[in-house]
């Protein structure tokens, strides 16, 4: 009988060990206890590097909008005709997303290059790598990642050129030409000049601010 006891306590100690290592496998997928919250928001280059996107928090949603383009185009393929004059530059493709996972958000996401609108899904890979995935009718799923645009720092002086006629450098004359809002393609305003409440307001109005 005590030997039987024995054996009996031997296996309630191997489930203890075992209890105590699945809880220690689990925690070490988890994100580290005082660690900063995973950030989807900011500027990404996508993977073909032909546009930029800044993704921006409203009211606990994510938005993405594109804030630069290599070639300014309008979203003729549209579904809706009256949205087919209207200019990429600033058009939103992330569409109210929602974390779903602490390293995920769902929603939606606009393809303006056949008018069609996926469900999707993005996350981080690392700090400067987003993964998109977008799925149709929950199946034919594809992917890229996108990289993280680092922010200029603040009070960083840029470096330019002496004119040799005295006045602006060729380089700032273009340079503040690029920072002005494209009037020929009838864009929407850089996002350079957008604080994140600005492009909430425009996306969804008031009710889109973050609280």
């Amino acid at each position: 009988m005590q030997h039987r006891r024995i054996v009996i306590q031997g296996k309630g100690a191997l489930c203890a060990g075992f209890l105590t290592c699945l809880l220690a496998t689990s925690s070490a997928f988890a994100q580290p206890a005082g660690s900063p919250p995973f950030d989807a928001t900011g500027e990404w280059l996508v993977a073909k590097q032909l546009a930029r996107i800044r993704i921006v928090n409203c009211n606990d949603r994510l938005w993405g909008v594109v804030s630069w383009e290599a070639r300014p185009g309008i979203d003729d393929k549209n579904p809706d005709p009256r949205l087919r004059n209207r200019p990429t530059l600033g058009m939103p493709i992330l569409l109210g997303m929602t974390r779903s996972k602490p390293n995920q958000w769902d929603g939606q996401i606009y393809n303006s290059e056949d008018g069609r609108t996926y469900s999707a899904n993005i996350s981080l890979a690392d700090p400067a790598t987003l993964k998109v995935q977008g799925c149709v009718l929950g199946f034919l799923c594809g992917g890229e990642n996108w990289t993280r645009v680092a922010a200029p720092e603040a009070n960083t002086p840029q470096a330019s050129p002496p004119s040799q006629a005295g006045g602006k450098s060729s380089t700032s004359r273009q340079t503040a030409k690029n920072r002005q809002p494209s009037t020929e393609s009838g864009a929407a305003p850089s996002s350079q000049t957008e604080t994140d409440n600005d492009v909430c307001l425009r996306l969804l109005g008031p009710t889109g601010l973050p609280h």
